[in-house]
């Protein structure tokens, strides 16, 4: 339950709860029947009410219990600022403006451009609202509750995007950016519009860290350079420009090579290569476990009391970061997914007692999956880490198979590759960042359907796909390059153009601050309030139901 401290509303727990631990948190039978528990043994819907608030004080007999929730909330939400540290910190007018097309000259002495008559600045007191839906019950389909009544309590976030005052000025400006993890389509389109935007505020000095946390520190590699001119055609490919790594030094030597020169802007021999120059404003690009490291590099600038920006670009093809909409690189995911799905309907549609397992991406949720299984219509059992299941047994997947097979000739199998986990032998082995690495469920899936029909005697050809690398590697679609190129629309005002909203939070002064699509909006969200668990499919929710509906697949437990 601590993993939920930092939840707005009750979310899923991230794993299946059985009654009886649910029972021992206070949970009485009536509330479980609500929950929609479908057997004595699994509850696929847990929710949360009074449990997470009452740690905190939260007495939901208090008449002011929804005022001390908002202001909870509101604390949470609070923008960590350089001016937190900085106290005598003093804005200047904004170098941003769309009327202006061209970066901005060198020359300041008449001070910096500024024109009043555009209206595309965002006001500091903009406010985006966090959840759409008011659920009269919980036991509404995907209902997210914060009491037993589900009451209604507005939950606003800050709007992203320019601010008419800035707090780095532009010449003094010395950018890095970084891109962590696995690769994802679309990081090349976001490294482009980074620089292209740093540079129409007029900062001159961006540099590419490469190859991850670990480029920070090690001396057999250099930085790159980077201008428009550099990442103008970059996102026509796959991949990284600067190339992606996992793990990485401590976060002391992360900050120690960008604290040399913080406050004296001249160029210095460096030990350790070109990033003991000075960096007071850092793009970050990865998911959860790069993002927490943001969050401490961020906490450690501010210990030091150094004046740097530390924003994070959430990338994660699995479309898991908490509190918001989607993230870049998760529509290619899925729309790559149906070449694999295709291929696997094709052979099994060919073969007699044919049978295609394709494994998809989706570590602890299952968003590419569900959407991949929806989209293509070819899928006739979608296996997702959030839904448990079982293969063997009268209600499982396997004898579900041949019941495919008895009346279709043919199946398709898409998994998520963190389903099932609790089938295969744990190995205790991790990645460099720290991951669990998960055993294979779909050849596992694939040796027991063999298994299980070669024991009935029943003839089956059973074929598997893992495009898992083909798809992190490609260009981005359409769809994911508009959403990369306006991150950061400029939804108030007169609509001119577009920008990444992580610069303009960077110049706004905020630190330790993400971006996302909320309810279609833009909005910037401290970054421990999106680490603090992966986002999941809701198995009550209606997208799963569409799901569900499309496979005809049953309950496997």
């Amino acid at each position: 339950m601590e993993a939920l401290s930092h939840t707005i509303t009750p979310k899923l727990t991230p794993t299946p709860v059985k009654n009886d631990v649910l029972r021992r948190n206070g949970f009485t039978p009536a509330i479980l029947r609500s929950n929609g528990c479908y057997s004595t043994r699994i509850c696929r819907r847990s929710r949360v009410f009074a449990k997470i608030h009452h740690s905190k004080g939260l007495d939901f007999n208090d008449p002011d219990w929804k005022l001390k929730f908002q202001r909870d909330f509101e604390d949470r939400f609070d923008l960590p600022h350089i001016t937190d540290i900085f106290k005598d910190a003093t804005p200047i007018p904004s170098t941003f403006c769309l009327r202006m097309r061209t970066p901005v000259n060198e020359d300041f002495a008449d001070g910096y451009p500024s024109d009043e008559k555009w209206h595309g600045y965002i006001n500091n007191k903009d406010r985006v609202l966090l959840k759409v839906i008011n659920y009269s019950s919980p036991n509404s389909a995907g209902a997210e509750c914060i009491d037993p009544d589900c009451t209604w309590v507005e939950q606003w976030v800050h709007r992203a995007g320019p601010r008419e005052e800035i707090y780095f000025r532009p010449e003094e400006v010395k950018a890095a950016i970084v891109t962590c993890g696995g690769l994802c389509p679309g990081l090349n389109d976001v490294i482009r519009h980074i620089v292209i935007t740093l540079e129409i505020y007029g900062v001159k000095n961006i540099v590419g860290i490469p190859f991850g946390y670990r480029g920070f520190c090690s001396k057999d590699l250099s930085g790159m350079p980077l201008s428009r001119k550099v990442v103008q055609n970059i996102h026509l490919s796959g991949g990284s420009l600067l190339g992606v790594s996992r793990g990485g030094p401590g976060v002391s030597e992360i900050v120690d090579s960008m604290e040399v020169l913080n406050q004296s802007f001249c160029i210095v021999i460096s030990c350790h290569g070109f990033l003991e120059r000075g960096i007071n404003m850092l793009f970050v690009l990865g998911g959860n476990g790069t993002h927490a490291g943001a969050n401490a590099i961020h906490n450690e600038c501010r210990k030091r009391r150094m004046k740097v920006a530390v924003v994070g670009v959430p990338k994660t093809i699995d479309n898991d970061i908490l509190l918001m909409d989607k993230t870049f690189g998760f529509d290619t995911a899925v729309e790559e997914a149906q070449r694999a799905i295709n291929s696997a309907y094709i052979e099994a549609h060919s073969a007699y007692h044919g049978i295609g397992v394709v494994k998809l991406m989706g570590r602890s949720s299952g968003f590419i999956a569900m959407h991949a299984a929806l989209a293509s219509g070819q899928i006739d059992i979608c296996l997702i880490p959030e839904v448990p299941f079982s293969l063997h047994g009268l209600h499982g997947v396997l004898r579900h198979l041949k019941y495919l097979i008895d009346t279709k000739g043919s199946a398709v199998i898409c998994v998520a590759e963190g389903a099932g986990q609790n089938l295969i032998e744990k190995t205790n082995a991790t990645d460099a960042s720290g991951n669990i690495v998960l055993g294979d469920i779909g050849v596992h899936i694939q040796q027991e359907t063999k298994k299980y029909f070669k024991k009935l005697g029943v003839p089956a050809d059973v074929k598997y796909i893992d495009p898992t690398y083909m798809i992190r590697a490609c260009r981005a679609n359409a769809s994911d390059g508009i959403l990369c190129t306006v991150l950061g629309q400029n939804a108030g005002g007169n609509g001119l153009g577009s920008s990444p909203v992580w610069v303009h939070g960077a110049f706004a002064g905020f630190s330790g601050i993400t971006v996302g699509i909320c309810n279609t909006h833009y909005a910037y969200f401290p970054i421990p309030e999106v680490i603090s668990y992966p986002r999941a499919v809701d198995p009550n929710s209606r997208m799963w139901h569409r799901c569900l509906t499309s496979t005809g697949q049953p309950d496997f437990v």
